[in-house]
C-alpha cells in the first residue's frame, strides 16, 4: 500500500516524529548498555572488598610511641607467648644483634676520653691492644646488619648503642642462608674473635679504673649493655644460643614502618595478627598517618623512667612532656576514632630503681609536689594524668585499656598480653559484626 503523503500543514513532520523515535530508542539503549557496565562495576567492586575481607588479617594492630619506648619488646612478648616456633627460629639471627650490642658497649668504654688519660695503668694498656680486633667485629657486624653505611667508627660515640637494622636484616644476619662465602666467613670470624677476647672483655668490665671512670663522668650505659656485659661469659661462648631473656633484651631501633605478620600458634591457631612498629622519632611521625586507617587497635607505650631526660633528637625537649604531648595527638586523631585504645605505662623496673637512687620526680614534675617519691604513686600520677588526656581528647567516648608494665619481664607480661589478646579478640570480632 502506498504510503500516504504528508499534509503541507501537519506538524511535526512525520519524517521528523519518526526521527525523534529512532534517536528515543537508541538513547534507551545506550542508558540500558551504561547501566549493564554499571551493574557489573559494582558487582566487581563488592566482589573485591568481599575477597578483601577473607584476606584481611584478623586483627590489624598499631604500636606507637616515642623512640626507646619499648615498643619492639613488647612485640617480642607477643611474638614469644603467641609464636614461639617463629620466636625461637630467628634465635640465630638475633645472635649476631646481641653481639654487636656487646662489641659497641665494649668499644665505646674503651673509647671515653677518661679512660684514654688513664691509659699509665699497665693492665688497662694491655686490655685496649687486646680488644682492639673487637673494632673490626663492630665494623663487619655493622656493614651486614645497619641501615646507614657510614662507619662506626666514624659515628658520635655516645652511649646510645641501640642498632638501626637494615630490612631483610634477619635473613643476612644467619650463617647458612643462600648468600656469598665471604659473608658466611666474615660472620664466622667475627664469633671466633668474640669468643677469644671472651676473658678479657670480663676483665675490662671487673678492672676498677673502668668502673670508676665510667662513676665519675656520669656515663650511664642502657640497660641491654649492662645485662650482656653481666653475662659475658655466655654470651660470647662460641656456641653461644640465645636464650629468650636475651633476645627481648636485645637492642634494635626501628626505621621508618615496619610490618609483622604473626601467625597464631598456641591460641586460635592460623590467624593472623598484623602488627605496625612506628619509628618514634619526632621528624618521622607525620609520616604515621597513613598506616591509622582500617586499625583494630592502638598500642602505644609510655616510658615512665625517662622523666629526668631529654631527647636525642632534641636536646630542649623534655621525653616525657614529649610522650604526653604525643599521647594527646594521638587521642585526638578522628582517624583512630573507632580503634580500641591500649596504653602501656612502660618500664616500671627503671622508675624503680631510679627513684629508689634519690632522683626526685617533682624535681622534674613541679605539679607532683610533695607526693610520695616511689614507683607506686608516681605511676599512680601518670595513670590518672594519661586517663585524663584520654577522656578529654578522644573524639567520642571510648574505653581506655591501661596497663603497667616492664617489657623486659617476662613472667608479669604474659599475663598482661593474654588480656591485651583478650581485648584484641573481642575488638576483631565486632568488627566483622559477629558480637
Amino acid at each position: 500500500m502506498p504510503r500516504p503523503e504528508p499534509k503541507a500543514n501537519e506538524w511535526p513532520p512525520r519524517v521528523a516524529r519518526e526521527a525523534d523515535i529512532q534517536l528515543v530508542e537508541l538513547r534507551l539503549q545506550e542508558e540500558r548498555q551504561a547501566k549493564r557496565v554499571n551493574d557489573e562495576i559494582d558487582r566487581q567492586i563488592e566482589l573485591e572488598k568481599q575477597e578483601l575481607k577473607r584476606h584481611r588479617p584478623q586483627a590489624k594492630l598499631l604500636l606507637l610511641g616515642q623512640s626507646e619506648a619499648g615498643k619492639s619488646t613488647l612485640l617480642k612478648n607477643f611474638q614469644l607467648l603467641f609464636a614461639p616456633k617463629a620466636f625461637h627460629a630467628e634465635a640465630e639471627a638475633w645472635r649476631a644483634v646481641i653481639h654487636l650490642n656487646l662489641v659497641r658497649a665494649v668499644n665505646f668504654i674503651l673509647s671515653h676520653e677518661h679512660l684514654r688519660r688513664q691509659d699509665s695503668a699497665e693492665s688497662l694498656r694491655h686490655l685496649r691492644m687486646r680488644l682492639s680486633p673487637l673494632r673490626q667485629v663492630e665494623l663487619i657486624l655493622h656493614r651486614r646488619l645497619c641501615v646507614d653505611s657510614a662507619s662506626p667508627s666514624d659515628a658520635p660515640r655516645s652511649p646510645d648503642l641501640s642498632v638501626r637494622v637494615r630490612s631483610g636484616w634477619k635473613g643476612l644476619a644467619r650463617i647458612g642462608r643462600p648468600t656469598s662465602m665471604t659473608h658466611q666467613d666474615e660472620l664466622q670470624n667475627a664469633r671466633q674473635i668474640i669468643d677469644a677476647c671472651r676473658d678479657d672483655i670480663c676483665a675490662m668490665w671487673a678492672d676498677d679504673a673502668v668502673q670508676a671512670g665510667l662513676r665519675g663522668q656520669s656515663v650511664v650505659l642502657e640497660d641491654h649493655c649492662i645485662y650482656f656485659l653481666n653475662n659475658v661469659s655466655r654470651v660470647a661462648a662460641l656456641r653461644y644460643a640465645p636464650t629468650s631473656d636475651d633476645i627481648l633484651r636485645a637492642r634494635l631501633q626501628t626505621v621508618g614502618v615496619e610490618e609483622h605478620k604473626l601467625v597464631l600458634e598456641t591460641v586460635d591457631s592460623g590467624s593472623e595478627w598484623v602488627f605496625y612498629d612506628v619509628e618514634g622519632c619526632r621528624g618521622t611521625r607525620a609520616a604515621w598517618a597513613p598506616y591509622f586507617d582500617d586499625v583494630d587497635a592502638m598500642i602505644f607505650l609510655c616510658p615512665m623512667s625517662n622523666f629526668d631526660v631529654t631527647l636525642a633528637e632534641d636536646p630542649s625537649m623534655n621525653s616525657l612532656l614529649d610522650s604526653f604531648n604525643l599521647w594527646k595527638t594521638i587521642c585526638e586523631s578522628k582517624l583512630l576514632a573507632d580503634a580500641t585504645f591500649i596504653l602501656f605505662l612502660n618500664k616500671m623496673d627503671l622508675l624503680h630503681a631510679k627513684l629508689k637512687s634519690g632522683v626526685r620526680f617533682s624535681d622534674y614534675v613541679a605539679l607532683y609536689k610533695d607526693q610520695p617519691n616511689d614507683a607506686e604513686n608516681v605511676a599512680l600520677y601518670f595513670r590518672r594524668k594519661l586517663s585524663a588526656v584520654h577522656k578529654h581528647s578522644s573524639p567520642k567516648p571510648r574505653a581506655l585499656h591501661m596497663h603497667m608494665s616492664c617489657a623486659i619481664d617476662t613472667r608479669t607480661m604474659a599475663t598482661i598480653v593474654k588480656r591485651v589478646k583478650d581485648v584484641i579478640l573481642i575488638t576483631a570480632l565486632k568488627g566483622t559484626a559477629m558480637i
